[in-house]
């Protein structure tokens, strides 16, 4: 059985064992999350929210709280000027633990 969850604006397909990597959430490492499920698929048809299945909820738990490898953003011009910016974006692993629907 599957999910399709939605959180930090973007949604993800997850399955029960799946660990998945979200914009950085609240939370200490070993804290368990519900999320609303908008779809719920598995063996026959998925089932379709508006905006979420009702009773639908997929359960997970804080593996790790980090940050993505450096983006760099480098400019240059003729004249001998650059500038040189990085980024680390911020993420949490979820596991999930279970699908219920």
């Amino acid at each position: 059985m599957y999910a399709v969850i939605q959180t930090g604006g973007k949604q993800y397909r997850v399955a029960q064992g799946d660990k998945v990597k979200v914009e950085k959430l609240d939370g200490e490492v070993g804290a368990k999350l519900t999320f609303e499920a908008l779809l719920v698929g598995g063996e026959g048809e998925a089932k379709v929210g508006k905006p979420a299945v009702a009773g639908a909820a997929v359960e997970g738990q804080i593996v790790a709280q980090g940050k993505h490898k450096k983006v760099v953003h480098f400019r240059k011009k003729k004249e001998g000027w650059t500038k040189k910016r990085g980024h680390r974006q911020p993420f949490t692993e979820i596991e999930i633990t279970a699908v219920r629907g």
